[in-house]
């Protein structure tokens, strides 16, 4: 019985959106409807942290904006407003929540990166 309701419950996944893992250098296209207009918005920036699963999965992304403010934006994995993910790098991280980043500026934020081989 439970597994029906949650069937209908459920929102499809994103195919657009491979596997993200905190480190991974990605660009997130995101459409934005400004007035009347639709446009899609890249965000490029770090993951810093994924959560859960199922409907409340997400990802957190951070990036540096001018005058080295840091702007972060949270994406719900199953969001219909995602049009595609594209990971540019990944990086070789020890923990599942990098808010250490946060406070850290210049050449001390960069991650190293992953080889695969």
């Amino acid at each position: 019985m439970h597994e029906n309701i949650k069937q209908f419950v459920e929102a499809p996944s994103n195919k657009n959106i491979p596997d993200i893992h905190p480190g991974d250098s990605v660009t997130v296209y995101v459409h934005i409807r400004e007035g009347g207009k639709d446009r899609v918005q890249e965000f490029k920036g770090t993951v810093i942290k994924t959560r859960g699963g199922g409907n409340n999965a997400s990802f957190t992304v951070r990036r540096i904006a001018s005058h080295g403010v840091g702007v972060e934006r949270t994406f719900l994995m199953r969001s219909p407003r995602i049009e595609r993910v594209e990971v540019t790098r990944r990086a070789k991280v020890r923990r599942s929540k990098l808010y250490y980043m946060r406070g850290l500026t210049g050449k001390k934020a960069r991650l190293k990166e992953k080889r695969t081989y």
